[in-house]
């Protein structure tokens, strides 16, 4: 598999935020994306989603066959706002993605307990911590499996300890051949991953 960016321009509420943008990932490959607030990093990530219409260029998704036959189909996207219903429970929340992404991958016992929440899962998602809930939007991307990590400040609200656990779920996640577009301000203990610096304007 292989994603790859070729000059690719984003745009915010019709002014051009980037432009010009290339690159390209293979499995095991992590790129992070750094840079200043309002430098488009969040667009970007959206962009290559599919979330957003690029305003030129081209993103492109090869390799992943009649299961992951563009980037869409092979991502996970994890922005800003987690993606849970606060009435539901831990689990039901979980329960819902499993179904719904399809592809499962682990079940909702053992995402929980791969981000150390295996104690809460029959609490309403609205109860929880602004960590806690970070961590159950992390186990969804355990849940499903998506070849393809975006991932949007990943490690807002957690504490030192499930940073370090969510560096381990990543790296792992790249041993098994995935790939990761990370936007960050903070390290994300990815030894080896490549970073694109975009600049304000």
């Amino acid at each position: 598999m292989r994603l790859a960016v070729e000059n690719l321009s984003g745009e915010r509420g019709g002014e051009l935020i980037f432009s010009g943008l290339s690159f390209a990932l293979d499995p095991g490959q992590a790129l992070l994306v750094t840079g200043p607030n309002g430098a488009g990093k969040s667009t970007l990530l959206r962009t290559v989603a599919g979330l957003l219409p690029a305003a030129s260029g081209n993103v492109e998704f090869s390799g992943g066959g009649e299961t992951f036959p563009d980037v869409q189909a092979a991502c996970h996207y994890l922005g800003h706002l987690n993606g849970m219903k606060t009435a539901l429970t831990v689990e039901e929340n979980l329960a819902f993605w499993r179904t719904f992404l399809g592809g499962p991958r682990l079940s909702v016992d053992d995402a929980l307990e791969a981000v150390g929440l295996s104690e809460i899962g029959h609490l309403p998602f609205g109860y929880l911590s602004t960590g806690q809930r970070r961590r159950t939007a992390i186990a969804r991307l355990l849940v499903s499996h998506r070849p393809v990590w975006l991932l949007d400040e990943p490690t807002s609200g957690l504490d030192h300890a499930s940073e370090a656990r969510f560096s381990e779920l990543m790296r792992t996640h790249l041993a098994d051949g995935g790939i990761i577009i990370a936007a960050t301000h903070l390290p994300l203990g990815l030894g080896h991953a490549r970073e694109l610096r975009m600049g304000a304007g």
